[in-house]
């Protein structure tokens, strides 16, 4: 990037909703340079709020909103920050509202004038597939059933496994915790389709699983400027995923790779894209071909594999060019790897019980590690709500599961006189007054 001094930095940046890590990665990106940054959240438990780079919190859950209303509460949030600031959004449904409202956002707010019919179509997997295949781009084959008989004709010519995805990832992590399931016979999918399935408005898709190893998973990111042209881009590869096989990066490598590079230039060029964008491709071994699985209208949450060596990203690109300054992109760091803590420790586990992941092949995967998603020398705090909230999910993990248990053996439980803990009993009690419910109706 050059000196401090050379780079204007006077324009803040607002990150729109902080899931994860990826708003992490934001505020130590531009917060080490000097650029002032806030967080624009729904709680105050992501750990980004407890970055030292966050210079501005604000709780705002707009779930309840109208779009009106949630383009108050936003240009109330520029008001206070006294300055126009670069408007950034981390997920499909932010990118969405701010590609139909960026003219109400103007006064207070820059950001990337995007197509928003594009946006919609490309956060829609089920418009996304059917647009690479008019654009001639090889995907995976993929049914999108309105039923579960569509469901059934399916399973019982279907080559197991198959991945289960929601046509809007959000809806399916809401109902099931993931946003995609590798599943593997018949009988699963059915049971899968009948508990996660949306009753008015089909939500999930079935997709081919293309055979390989974690080598076989491709990235690509890039930044292109608001005539389409491409000023940073970058390939990688997956080493580990979390959940296994079928979910977002845990461990990854920066590696070359010009066709599919060039190939995801040429497909955005010409679909007129503008922004950051990430896209994830399976390597089909069986003809050659890198598939499109995802195409994603915004900033992925691997961005900070993607670094050269003059220590530009896709953040530093889109904050230079928003702001009118030059983009000096320099060369890729090859062979850089980049790992989130906690979702890596999840994935060894699961491949070392499969006999995948050796202890020797473990640590010299993690030779070349330059960055961790959460924990930085310079910035230690966020990896406490990081933990606190790996332990409420894991806490509920297991109260999902106690629940699920005891309700199996709810009729047998008196007859067993099954020595449960405390905590069991209590589960156990708001599960039977729960199943006993509707029959007192």
């Amino acid at each position: 990037m050059g000196p401090k001094k050379s780079i204007d930095l006077n324009t803040p940046l607002v990150i729109l909703r902080s899931i994860a890590h990826t708003p992490l990665g934001i505020l130590r990106s531009l917060g080490r340079l000097g650029v002032p940054t806030h967080v624009v959240h729904r709680d105050q438990y992501s750990p980004a709020f407890y970055s030292r780079y966050c210079q501005g919190k604000f709780v705002c859950d707009f779930s309840n909103d109208s779009p009106e209303q949630s383009v108050d509460r936003l240009l109330a949030v520029g008001r206070t920050i006294g300055r126009r600031s670069i408007l950034l959004p981390t997920t499909d449904e932010s990118a969405m509202f701010v590609a139909d409202h960026a003219a109400e956002l103007e006064p207070w707010f820059l950001v990337p004038l995007q197509d928003a019919e594009l946006v919609h179509t490309l956060c829609n997997k089920q418009s996304m597939h059917r647009l690479a295949r008019q654009l001639g781009l090889p995907v995976p084959l993929t049914v999108f059933p309105q039923s579960r008989e569509q469901v059934e004709d399916f399973a019982a010519t279907a080559k197991f496994p198959v991945v289960l995805k929601g046509i809007y990832g959000l809806k399916l992590r809401k109902r099931s915790g993931k946003t995609m399931l590798v599943i593997r016979s018949a009988e699963e999918l059915l049971e899968k389709y009948d508990r996660f399935e949306e009753s008015e408005v089909p939500n999930l898709m079935l997709q081919e699983y293309i055979p390989g190893g974690e080598d076989a998973s491709w990235m690509f990111n890039g930044y292109f400027n608001q005539r389409s042209e491409c000023l940073l881009a970058f390939t990688g590869r997956k080493i580990r995923q979390c959940p296994v096989y079928a979910g977002v990066t845990s461990l990854g490598v920066c590696e070359s790779n010009v066709a599919l590079r060039d190939a995801s230039i040429a497909m955005l060029t010409k679909l007129g894209y503008r922004g950051i964008v990430d896209i994830d491709y399976r390597f089909d071994a069986r003809d050659g071909q890198y598939k499109v699985l995802d195409v994603n209208p915004r900033i992925g949450g691997t961005f900070r594999l993607f670094v050269t060596d003059s220590d530009m990203d896709v953040v530093r690109a889109l904050y230079l060019d928003m702001t009118g300054q030059a983009v000096t992109p320099g060369t890729p760091c090859e062979g850089r790897r980049w790992i989130v803590e906690d979702l890596d420790l999840v994935s060894c586990v699961r491949y070392g019980r499969e006999g995948t992941l050796s202890l020797e092949r473990w640590a010299s995967s993690l030779r070349g590690v330059a960055e961790s998603a959460y924990f930085a020398w310079d910035d230690p705090m966020p990896v406490v709500p990081m933990l606190i909230n790996d332990a409420r999910e894991m806490f509920r993990r297991i109260h999902r599961a106690l629940r699920s248990s005891l309700e199996m053996r709810q009729p047998v439980r008196h007859r067993l006189r099954l020595p449960l803990a405390p905590y069991a009993r209590m589960s156990y009690r708001a599960a039977s007054s729960k199943a006993v419910e509707p029959r007192l109706k």
